[in-house]
């Protein structure tokens, strides 16, 4: 015989169905383009960057944050296109940092209304102020420490109204931590951008300056994923044995690109045509890069097949993974046997980002919403 409770929970089912795609759509499509217009600026701007280096335009502007002491421009006639090549990536930069900030306060706006975005636009403001006055402060100790004691008072003041946000924040914390944290790490890497040029392109900083660059779209990756996910808590999707493979797969992969950034940084693209490296053996480093790649390789395809067979859920971002680092390896490959021309070596880090971007997805894809 019919349940009489039936009726009324189809009324409720009905009732709640329309409230779980409103949470779906809660921040609406500006914010969602934003979002992967982020994500590919950042992607970019590892393709600038590396164009600056690999054309030898590390030097291009001599001076930071101006290009030359004169002017902020690069002058073509005294620079040529080495300093137009190195001017566009820190034009790049702005633009990456402007839509990052345009994600964090759609962000705001989205999850704890105007209050809550008039507040970071309160700490911004202050922070600007504060800028101008230590910028006008230290003028007498030269544009290059008064730039960067500017720049660090106003990533301070980003900092601080991140800490108020956040302490505010109530709900989809997650996304809020996240635009917070790229935004800070893009002023941050404007800082460590302007080291690079002082320090004359120290491999050290070159490779942390492409790290932390690298370490950015799996950031805005990751916030594309959580995104589009559902708010609440969450349990694992897959076996324990899996997450755990999953973890040691990326101890692999965060090995492999270690290694590449050392190969590169002792390698001959070192950013200016008159900066030698001298230190660790390149030849020996490529070897040592490649050994942790073809491990990577090899767990990537285990945990494809095991995904497939399980269908598990990360099963599809596995198959991307694997055809990031089949190409990645061919592209390694081909560079190393024709001496490593400039554009394969560019096509090599780009992917290298990509690469990473498709394992953030995947680990993320380990959990899902948890059953209520």
């Amino acid at each position: 015989m019919p349940d009489p409770a039936a009726p009324r929970i189809a009324s409720a089912a009905s009732g709640f169905l329309p409230r779980v795609q409103e949470s779906r759509d809660e921040f609406g499509r500006p914010l969602r383009i934003l979002a992967w217009l982020s994500f590919l600026a950042e992607v970019i701007i590892i393709g600038t960057g590396g164009a600056v280096r690999l054309t030898g335009s590390g030097l291009g502007c001599s001076e930071w944050p101006l290009c030359t002491p004169e002017s902020l421009v690069p002058i073509y006639e005294v620079q040529g296109l080495h300093g137009l090549i190195e001017f566009g990536n820190r034009t790049m930069t702005g633009v990456v940092g402007l839509l990052a900030l345009a994600v964090l306060l759609l962000t705001l706006l989205a999850i704890g209304g105007r209050r809550l975005l008039v507040r970071a636009l309160w700490f911004a403001l202050g922070g600007v102020v504060l800028a101008v006055v230590v910028y006008v402060a230290t003028a007498g100790l030269g544009s290059v420490l008064g730039a960067a004691l500017m720049s660090t008072a106003l990533l301070l003041s980003v900092v601080a109204g991140a800490v108020d946000s956040l302490r505010r924040t109530t709900r989809r914390r997650d996304l809020a931590v996240l635009a917070w944290v790229v935004l800070v790490g893009i002023m941050a890497q404007a800082v460590v951008g302007g080291f690079t040029v002082i320090s004359d392109l120290n491999p050290f900083i070159v490779g942390f300056h492409y790290t932390a660059s690298l370490l950015l779209v799996c950031l805005t990756a990751a916030f594309l994923v959580r995104l589009k996910a559902e708010p609440g808590p969450r349990e694992r999707a897959v076996p324990s044995w899996f997450a755990i493979l999953t973890h040691i797969t990326g101890l692999a992969l965060a090995a492999t690109i270690f290694f590449g950034v050392l190969t590169t940084g002792n390698g001959p693209h070192s950013g200016d045509a008159d900066i030698l490296r001298t230190g660790f053996d390149a030849t020996v480093l490529a070897h040592v890069h490649s050994w942790p790649g073809y491990v990577l390789a090899a767990l990537v395809a285990a945990l494809t097949v095991a995904a497939w067979t399980l269908r598990l859920d990360p099963r599809h971002w596995l198959l991307v993974l694997v055809i990031a680092i089949l190409v990645q390896v061919g592209v390694g490959v081909w560079q190393a046997r024709e001496g490593l021309p400039e554009i394969l070596v560019g096509i090599h880090m780009v992917l290298a980002s990509l690469s990473a971007a498709a394992y953030t997805v995947v680990v993320l894809h380990l959990k899902r919403p948890a059953a209520v």
